[in-house]
């Protein structure tokens, strides 16, 4: 944990007073007040949409606010940009890095810098970045290039870059969400010794147990307003996931309750190349009825490939696909639905549903081709699904793209795993990133569905880049890196190390 401030007295750091911050139609902070002490990890809450992106670009000058005032060691502040915000010693790392791949760590570093003369000196430049690094325990070559480095090493750059401006006040965004275990690891290892000598972090994330175990402070946001600042160390996992959506809300693990039966889906030697790249390479394995597969791996591994190459989207170079004892290799998503799977892909709106059409019409979008649509079938599901899974929707003629992001997965799950084509009925689930950007009791939600889906004998692959969603649902877990699967372990004996070393390309 950080350092607590010497002079509990002294004025915090950085605070903010009545922020207000409007857009097109949203208000994304509601007179949101929060006081930033020096030598703390202060940990900024919420899920997507709830506000908290939006005042870390306020305390950083990336937004002017409408409303409210900052005042930095007690003096009213007006950052008008984020060069102002550096020049006060408040730098942010963002969730998106802003690097170019062909200069080398120490150009992108002093990229920017008004301060250096027309004429660089490489060797001193490359001093500076080596000694903050060495400081802060952020290994970095300082001549290596940006385009040959890991994504965790890449995000080392950003934060030595962040330090060499001058930062004593480092907003981190979602710092954690293309780690592995031990990348996640590392940063907080970094982060502690970054308040150990004094600095203060902001550490912005929708990430329950990681914000208990790296913050000092939690401030909770929840539609733009701040619903609960609190120490760590005097709260719960429960307690902030109830300020987080307003109710009691149960993430505990969940195992299937009866023995696995036949195997549903194979897949055997599946390739795909393209442009002489090759992103699913060689991939063997079975879901079985009455099971959750899970596929943990970092983002770009080859998932979103996988996925679209099992539900018909893609024609594989090589290898088989057989779904309900049907081979449906390189037939197309609908052999690969008559033969009974669904597919619920990462990309909700837009791959899975199409936002501009109603509720009802997206049911009817995965029905067999006829000439007559039976419209009052498909609005008396999506009646039931909106009383069901609890929907908030204006009713079953709402555009799909006017649902929050949790609501339209709802659907799109419930659709998927709901559905009939003609005499078939889903018996295999494909579900990508299921709970990307959703609040935790979506999450919860979406969770229930896919157990329920186990429970009556339906097999599910669960890919997703959260490892903590895999751990918590999963009956067998597989990684996947650089196309290829590399560890496979069941649930009960899931080592976390020896499953982030195998996210990292390490296998023993």
């Amino acid at each position: 944990m950080g350092v607590r401030p010497d002079h509990p007295g002294a004025p915090p750091a950085i605070s903010a007073r009545r922020i207000v911050k409007r857009f097109p139609g949203v208000v994304a902070n509601d007179c949101v007040d929060v006081d930033l002490r020096r030598g703390e990890v202060h940990a900024l809450l919420g899920e997507n949409g709830a506000g908290k992106s939006t005042l870390a670009a306020v305390l950083c000058g990336l937004y002017v606010p409408e409303e409210g005032e900052l005042l930095i060691d007690g003096v009213r502040t007006v950052l008008h940009s984020p060069r102002d915000g550096l020049a006060r010693g408040i730098g942010m790392v963002h969730q998106h890095f802003r690097l170019i791949d062909r200069f080398t760590v120490a150009e992108n570093v002093v990229l920017g810098d008004r301060t250096q003369s027309w004429r660089l000196r490489p060797d001193r430049i490359e001093d500076a970045v080596a000694e903050i690094a060495e400081t802060y325990g952020l290994p970095l070559d300082p001549s290596a290039h940006i385009g040959d480095l890991s994504v965790g090493q890449r995000q080392r750059v950003e934060i030595v870059k962040t330090l060499y401006q001058g930062a004593r006040i480092l907003l981190l965004d979602e710092p954690t969400s293309v780690l592995t275990p031990q990348e996640a690891d590392a940063l907080f290892a970094t982060v502690r010794s970054m308040t150990a000598a004094g600095r203060t972090v902001v550490f912005i994330s929708h990430k329950l147990g990681e914000v208990l175990e790296i913050a000092d402070r939690v401030t909770v946001m929840r539609d733009g307003r701040v619903t609960g600042d609190v120490d760590t160390d005097s709260t719960t996992r429960e307690e902030l996931a109830r300020m987080m959506v307003g109710r009691e809300v149960d993430l505990s693990p969940r195992r299937a309750r009866a023995a696995a039966r036949e195997p549903m889906l194979r897949v055997e030697g599946l390739t795909l190349t393209r442009g002489g790249v090759t992103s699913v390479d060689g991939v063997d394995l079975e879901v079985r009825a009455g099971e959750i597969l899970g596929i943990a791996g970092v983002s770009g591994n080859g998932q979103r490939e996988l996925a679209d190459l099992i539900a018909g989207v893609e024609a594989p170079t090589a290898g088989r696909i057989t779904v309900s004892g049907t081979e449906v290799t390189g037939r197309g998503p609908r052999a690969a639905r008559a033969a009974g799977l669904a597919y619920v892909p990462e990309d909700r709106l837009g791959t899975g549903l199409a936002p501009a059409l109603s509720m009802v019409d997206n049911m009817l979008l995965t029905r067999p081709r006829s000439f007559l649509l039976d419209r009052r079938a498909a609005r008396a599901e999506a009646r039931d699904i909106i009383e069901r899974f609890e929907v908030k929707t204006t009713g079953p003629d709402a555009p799909a793209g006017l649902m929050s992001g949790g609501n339209a997965q709802k659907v799109l799950i419930a659709r998927e795993l709901d559905s009939t084509d003609g005499e078939h009925t889903a018996r295999v689930l494909v579900a990508a990133s299921p709970t990307r950007g959703l609040d935790v009791g979506a999450i919860e939600t979406v969770w229930g569905i896919l157990d329920g889906a186990r429970a009556r004998g339906e097999a599910i692959l669960l890919i997703s880049e959260d490892l903590e969603e895999v751990l918590a649902i999963s009956d067998r877990i597989v990684v996947l890196s650089e196309g290829r699967l590399v560890h496979e372990t069941t649930a009960a004996a899931a080592s976390r190390e020896a499953i982030g070393l195998a996210m990292a390309g390490v296998t023993p």
